[in-house]
């Protein structure tokens, strides 16, 4: 006699903690919910208010409508700027078409906007450490003047890079790069230019460190390390990196149980799960029930760290 358990077989999942949404993440998120409310449907969204089609969709189901640029919603339509921030350019054009704009960054990447601006005012050249066409790098590099930043993807641009003046320079991030990497670039900008200037504060955001660090503490122990997440989350693709370089023998990003490699699941018998910034919980029970519905699982959480960050939505949204 058969059942829909594999006989003699089990698992052990390892679920890491922190994991999934981060508090900038929750306050996008409610921040979209939250005007459907107060403003009633249609509520336009530029860009993926974050990146996780699963929200996305949920939104859209609610009333949101998602678009690219401003120039496909109509002159003094509410509109919702995204988690990851935009360009000065975008608010001014808002503006200008008497939208009514509720901002939805991060405050975390508002922070970079706001050290941006210092050093450009400063009359310093910024070299900006991050992923080209990521909508977060956009929006920071729309802060200042073009030719006044210059964006840093390698540690080969680093010790490439030839501003101009190198007596004034400063340097800032994009909040959800691999801690490991991005120290890696930094170090070899500061043995070039020893007087760059930084942050005042880390950069790399809390969430991002902390589900790395996770991450980093279950991958030795894990035949497989899961990460739930969007193709276009950076900070769920740099969770597969530190899986790999920490010990996993192997990681896979996955969007969803649909997703899941069986064969690799086969294989291992401890599997590590995890889920990016923007990946809600309940893709990950999704991912635990399946794997719970083909073999015995033994759950083992991970805590790291534990989080109790919370950001405040806008005032104007506040009942």
């Amino acid at each position: 006699m058969t059942n829909n358990l594999t006989d003699n077989l089990s698992k052990t999942i390892i679920l890491a903690e922190p994991r999934g949404f981060c508090a900038g993440v929750d306050r996008a998120v409610r921040i979209v919910e939250e005007s459907l409310k107060k403003f009633g449907a249609p509520v336009y969204v530029r860009h993926e208010i974050v990146h996780n089609k699963h929200v996305v969709n949920r939104l859209a189901a609610m009333g949101a409508v998602f678009v690219e640029e401003l120039d496909e919603i109509p002159d003094g339509e509410h509109v919702v700027f995204s988690a990851h921030g935009v360009a000065k350019a975008v608010v001014d054009e808002a503006a200008r078409r008497h939208m009514i704009a509720v901002d939805a960054t991060c405050p975390l990447v508002t922070k970079v906007h706001v050290e941006a601006t210092r050093h450009f005012q400063e009359g310093a050249h910024i070299l900006l450490i991050g992923h080209a066409g990521h909508p977060e790098v956009e929006g920071t590099m729309g802060q200042v003047d073009s030719q006044s930043i210059t964006l840093i993807e390698t540690v080969d641009d680093a010790r490439e890079v030839m501003p101009a003046d190198t007596n004034n320079l400063a340097f800032a991030t994009q909040t959800t790069l691999s801690v490991d990497d991005t120290a890696e670039i930094i170090a070899a900008l500061r043995e070039r230019f020893p007087n760059i200037k930084g942050p005042r504060g880390e950069d790399i955001c809390y969430a991002t460190t902390n589900r790395q660090q996770a991450v980093k503490e279950i991958a030795g122990k894990s035949d497989l390390v899961l990460v739930i997440g969007a193709e276009n989350s950076s900070n769920s693709k740099r969770l597969v990196e530190v899986a790999e370089r920490f010990g996993a023998a192997s990681a896979r990003l996955i969007t969803n149980a649909d997703a899941i490699a069986w064969p690799l699941v086969e294989n291992a018998e401890t599997i590590g799960v995890t889920a990016g910034a923007s990946a809600p919980e309940e893709l990950v029970e999704d991912v635990v029930a399946a794997i719970a519905g083909r073999y015995h699982v033994n759950i083992d959480r991970h805590v790291s760290a534990t989080e109790s960050v919370i950001f405040n939505i806008p005032s104007v949204l506040r009942s």
